[in-house]
């Protein structure tokens, strides 16, 4: 891997256990962490992109919730209607503030606003997508229904939620082996045994999963009547949930 200043080393030398949140250092870097830290992640801009075209509706609004550098933000405006309109919500001032300088050098022509706020506080109106793109697992896990609640509620009829998160495994076998094959993928990505273990450790009570079948119950009690797997790689997984 490239030794230059936005390549992800973050945790490549022995530190002093801390929780992991997303601070300056880690916007520098997160565009390369994100990369080389969740497999499918380029395949699901893809997905976004098609669900852009396919789902926005002309006088919508189109969110990114957990927007963090806006690449997903991005993909969501070039590919909408003219007339959409895209927020992205992130309470990371550093993500927001380099979301707003990406999103400047855009030239689309759906108009945009980056806020910096709590998910849990965002108004959805008017929506025909909405991207969760591993930001539920983030927040606290009593929190998270309130959240697919509001979504669903605030979307328009056809809309469109994508809901992407690190999952876990009833199985303990199937938990160990899931586990086991990811930290390899990250091996392969150029990522130490160190890094690994420590930005497992860093990610200790930040980052909680859920399984499927909680995700499943939650979008339906939510109201969503079609919910679908659209991707998984190892514990990663994307569903797409229709109103």
């Amino acid at each position: 891997m490239s030794n230059n200043k936005h390549t992800d080393t973050l945790f490549a030398a022995p530190l002093e256990p801390a929780p992991f949140e997303f601070n300056a250092q880690v916007a520098d870097v997160f565009d390369n962490m994100i990369q080389r830290s969740v497999p499918g992640y380029a395949f699901l801009l893809e997905v976004i992109s098609v669900l852009a075209q396919r789902y926005g509706q002309a006088d919508s609004q189109c969110y990114d919730l957990g927007c963090s550098l806006g690449t997903t933000t991005l993909r969501l405006r070039q590919n909408l209607p003219a007339s959409c309109h895209v927020i992205g919500v992130d309470n990371s001032a550093a993500m927001v503030g380099r979301c707003q300088h990406n999103m400047a050098r855009d030239n689309s022509q759906a108009s945009y606003e980056i806020c910096q706020q709590d998910i849990q506080d965002a108004k959805i109106q008017n929506a025909s997508i909405v991207i969760l793109n591993f930001t539920l697992q983030f927040i606290e896990d009593q929190q998270r229904q309130s959240i697919l609640s509001n979504i669903y509620d605030g979307m328009k009829p056809g809309g469109v939620l994508l809901l992407a998160e690190k999952i876990c495994f009833n199985s303990p076998q199937q938990q160990a082996l899931q586990t086991d094959l990811y930290h390899d993928f990250k091996r392969c990505q150029g990522y130490s045994d160190l890094e690994v273990a420590q930005k497992r450790a860093a990610l200790e009570n930040v980052l909680v999963p859920n399984t499927l079948q909680q995700h499943y119950q939650r979008l339906e009690q939510a109201g969503f009547k079609q919910i679908e797997v659209c991707m998984q790689c190892f514990n990663f997984c994307a569903l797409l949930a229709f109103k």
